[in-house]
């Protein structure tokens, strides 16, 4: 914490796993990208928890976000899993 970490935008995704307590996290950072966002809902089936985080500075994207949540938690296979959702504030 208190760490200023520097980060670049996901191309494509990136899969990590990780154990706590015995847990197993399987965890998916999906690209944003226009072109990836017809594959998203691939991602539902099995899934428990997706974290959505915003980039609440970006007021000329912040309406194409809204929109792509609403088609998220529209889908029929996201109906179980449970939504966090992040903005940041710069």
């Amino acid at each position: 914490m208190n760490e200023v970490v520097h980060t670049s935008p996901t191309i494509g995704s990136n899969v990590e796993e990780i154990v706590v307590n015995n847990t197993r996290f399987l965890m998916w950072d999906i690209g944003g990208q226009e072109s990836l966002r017809s594959s998203w809902n691939t991602y539902y089936t099995n899934t428990e928890f997706v974290i959505v985080v915003v980039d609440s500075t970006d007021r000329e994207r912040i309406s194409v976000t809204k929109e792509e949540l609403y088609k998220m938690l529209a889908h029929e296979v996201s109906a179980p899993c449970v939504f966090n959702i992040y903005f940041n504030t710069y």
